[in-house]
Formats: C-alpha cells, structure tokens, sequence
C-alpha cells in the first residue's frame, strides 16, 4: 500500500508492504540522490536487517557507511549527534548524500536531527522497524534529542523523502514492545476516527496474535490517519496537537522517571488513561468512553494504573512540556471516540486528582 504524504515540494510516499526492506535501494534511487548513504541503526537491529537493507542499498549502486547508535533514549544525545555529524564528515558526505534510518523511534529520531543539521539539511529516509516507529515517530518530519530536563526538547522539523514499512519485522519484536507500539494505534483511534477504534476493539486478539493481514491493515490505517494530519499540520500550529493526546502527561511520567521505568508506550497508555479521566473531570467525556479507551488498553496489554510517583514532580516536568503557552501546556482530550478538543485551562489540582484516580 502507498500513502502520500502531500506537502508541495516537501512531498513523500509512505510505503507499507511485507518484504519492503529489500526494495529500499531501488526506491532511492528512483529519488535521485547522490551516491553516498550513511546507514545509521542500533547493534540490535543490524543484526536482524542490516544485511538486507544494505545489500540493496549497494545493489542499486550506493556506497554505504554504516553508523551504530545506543538502543533507545541513550541514542538521542547530543553526544551521538556530534559522533554522527564528524562520521559524515570523515565519509565525505555532502548535501546530495543520504542518512537512512534503520530501527525505532529514536534511531528515527537521532537520524533524522543528524541530516537535518548536517550542512543545513540532507536527504532522509525512514525504514522503521517497530510498530509505534511505524505508525507515528517516522512519519511528519518531527526528529529531535532529550534535553536532562525534557524529552525532544532540542530538535528541527526535516521531512524525510521516503517511509518504507515492512509490517513484518513487528513479528520479530520482543512482547512488550511490540505492545508498546499499539498504545498510538489506540490514540489514533481516539481521537481521529471512530470508526478505526471499532474496529481495534473487534481485532484486539488476531493484533495481539501478530496476525500478518490484520497487523498490515492496522498499521496502515494509522499511518493513512497520521499522513492525513500532517498534510493539515505540518508544524504542529494547531490540529496536528490532536497527536499529543496521552503524551502531555505520558512525557512526564517518562521524565520523572528517567526513561528507565516505561516504555514510550507504556507512559502514553498512562497519559491516555490519566487525559481520558481529566476529560471527564472537566465535565467533556462520558464515563462510558473513558471506559472504552481503558477497556481497549487493558485488552492489548498495556497499563491504566499508575504505580505511587510524586505528584509535584509530574507537575514540575509538565512545565518544561514544549507545547507551553505562555506558562500554559495545553492538553488534547477526547469528548467522544472519534473526536479532540484542545483546553487551555487545566490546573494543578485537576492534574493531582487525576494522578491520585490512577494510582488507587
């Protein structure tokens, strides 16, 4: 299946198809880039990909330097970034080379900020190889690195030429991060199509069985859903905030607790559960919905219920939140399935209540 992403001259193809990665080369070349491509990925993931994507990388004539990154946060340092950028250097890259992305979301992510900086921005392309990589981190050309006090605090909007999806590798995912991959499918459905969430409700089990017909439907009505708002959005001036529902409280959860406790599913299945009941403490959502979004959580594995963690340090790394206004962070929430409103005016003690809610 073939998903444009339409964005004027910053235009790309998603491309979802089992067996994808061995098509990588001719698909670039068809782009017409310049010879040089850095292959940048994790230890892990080399080992199980790196192979095929480089042999048709180098079938189709490019010469390709490899680049290993720490696996998961740790590869999104400004560290690795400056080992990266001097790595091109050495290789003799220049503007018409190409940094390619093999992995997660934060091999996307350190990738991704490496060639939009180099030389003020050079060909990229995603090859994501984990199911919320897939759905979400690959797709909108928003690549970042940590900050110590805030997730994806320093980073550039650079749209990659071409997303290339092979929704087998989720097969050969270890379970709890393939699980972590769906709490964004499930956000999808929230807020942007009633109909999709159904339907997740409906295949919950043949999803969790790594069905591969039902994994190559989901993971592309997600990747139809995202396109389609950032096509409307592309730099996050308003609707593509819908995206963050579950996130706002998600990243901090994931910044009190270092990046070490949840995985970046996992903390946003939280942050769905914990927005969810802020919707309806405001008086926005039925109690009804909230149970839906839970119900379909807890079906897929993933956690509602928080273990103790100090409320005033959620509420200090909300502060640092980069969607801030003003000393506002503005939450997405779910009136309905299918549907978001964006609210400005939430307080501390509607964030305390919700907190104590889940950690009963």
């Amino acid at each position: 299946m073939v998903i444009p992403v339409r964005l004027g001259p910053r235009s790309y193809t998603i491309v979802v198809e089992p067996g994808a990665l061995a098509t990588v080369g001719e698909r670039l070349r068809a782009l017409g880039t310049g010879s040089r491509v850095a292959l940048v990925s994790d230890p892990s993931i080399r080992s199980l990909y790196g192979k095929t994507v480089a042999e048709s990388l180098e079938r189709s004539g490019f010469a390709v330097t490899g680049l290993d990154v720490p696996e998961g946060e740790a590869a999104k340092t400004l560290a690795v970034a400056e080992r990266c950028w001097s790595a091109l250097l050495a290789a003799g890259f220049d503007r018409t080379s190409t940094v390619v992305a093999l992995g997660g979301g934060a091999v996307g992510d350190v990738a991704g900020f490496v060639a939009g900086t180099y030389m003020r921005g050079v060909s990229f392309v995603q090859v994501p190889t984990t199911v919320l990589a897939q759905v979400d981190a690959s797709i909108g050309g928003k690549t970042a690195i940590n900050h110590p006090e805030a997730k994806n605090l320093i980073g550039v909007f650079h749209q990659p030429r071409l997303v290339l999806v092979d929704p087998l590798t989720a097969r050969t995912l270890p379970e709890r991060e393939f699980r972590s991959g769906l709490a964004e499918i499930v956000k999808h459905g929230i807020v942007l199509d009633a109909d999709y969430f159904a339907r997740l409700e409906r295949d919950a089990l043949p999803l969790l069985a790594r069905d591969p017909s039902v994994l190559e439907r989901v993971i592309a009505g997600s990747c139809r859903l995202k396109a389609d708002v950032v096509e409307r959005d592309e730099r996050e001036a308003e609707l593509r905030m819908v995206l963050n529902y579950g996130h706002t409280i998600g990243h901090a959860l994931e910044a009190v607790t270092h990046y070490a406790r949840f995985t970046h599913g996992e903390a946003d299945s939280l942050g769905i559960a914990a927005e969810a009941r802020l919707a309806r403490r405001l008086g926005l959502a039925s109690a009804e919905t909230v149970a839906r979004q839970e119900r379909l959580l807890q079906a897929l594995g993933l956690p509602v219920r928080l273990p103790p963690l100090e409320a005033d340090a959620v509420l200090a790394a909300l502060s640092h939140d980069k969607k801030a206004r003003d000393g506002r962070v503005p939450f997405v929430l779910a009136p309905e399935i299918g549907t978001f409103r964006i609210v400005e005016d939430v307080t501390a003690d509607d964030i305390r209540a919700v907190l104590a809610e889940l950690s009963d």
